[in-house]
């Protein structure tokens, strides 16, 4: 494992041990980062991204968490200060796919919901903006949803709570401007090879201007721009999704 300097860049990825998250861990390491790996019940899957991490020679290590609870939010955030010394990226990625229409979801749905995906971003967010705030300098990605910028019924828990994520970028860019960048990505529908489950249903590829769904690397490839690259642009929900908000 490669010794790197106290100076040298670190993300935390929240959810990063599984799906979506796992991938956006090892495109920061291998873009230079140092990988703060936090999850909540994927220990085996934080442990195999630590380990692949580790394998391009970057520094990783796992942290556990209910992002939805601010006591754990700042333990972790506390371990991982204590770590690394800093903390320059943060990708809120950790969310929950929740099905439910006005008609049958229920309030624990509608709650716990609400408390991943926006409220955990929320907290993960203000741990972590004052190390950001003192050293002058951070970058913060929230994975938000085509879902929080159209009405999607059928899963209406989940679409409320991404439209309150992209507000919530948007007033975070405001807040912590000039200091810290805050943007969003807004993922269509991405495949990840290997670990999809199969009850799951996609809008038909027909549907996609494209004609094809997305990978993963359509979204991190636009996680490592916002945080090396993006230096001019803060408040920004870029959608990624083959063109089918489009079609809306």
């Amino acid at each position: 494992m490669k010794r790197t300097s106290p100076d040298s860049p670190v993300a935390l990825v929240t959810g990063a041990g599984r799906r979506l998250g796992r991938h956006i861990a090892l495109a920061l390491a291998g873009a230079g980062f140092d990988i703060v790996v936090h999850h909540n019940a994927s220990a085996a899957g934080a442990r195999r991204t630590v380990r692949e991490v580790e394998m391009m020679e970057q520094r990783a290590f796992a942290v556990r968490g209910n992002i939805a609870r601010k006591r754990e939010v700042a333990r972790f955030v506390r371990l991982a200060r204590e770590k690394f010394g800093r903390i320059d990226v943060l990708v809120n990625n950790a969310a929950i796919f929740t099905e439910g229409t006005i008609l049958d979801t229920t309030e624990d749905d509608f709650d716990t919901t609400l408390d991943i995906n926006l409220k955990g971003m929320f907290l993960c967010s203000q741990a972590v903006a004052p190390i950001m705030l003192k050293q002058r300098k951070g970058e913060i990605v929230n994975i938000v949803s085509l879902g929080g910028l159209q009405p999607w019924s059928q899963h209406l828990p989940y679409s409320v709570a991404k439209a309150g994520a992209v507000m919530l970028t948007k007033c975070m860019a405001k807040s912590l401007a000039p200091d810290i960048r805050v943007n969003g990505i807004a993922p269509g529908t991405i495949i990840m090879e290997g670990e999809e489950d199969p009850s799951l249903r996609h809008v038909a590829v027909k549907g996609i201007p494209l004609k094809k769904y997305g990978s993963p690397s359509d979204i991190t490839d636009l996680v490592v721009y916002l945080a090396t690259a993006a230096r001019y642009m803060t408040g920004q929900i870029l959608v990624v999704d083959g063109g089918r908000s489009l079609l809306f």
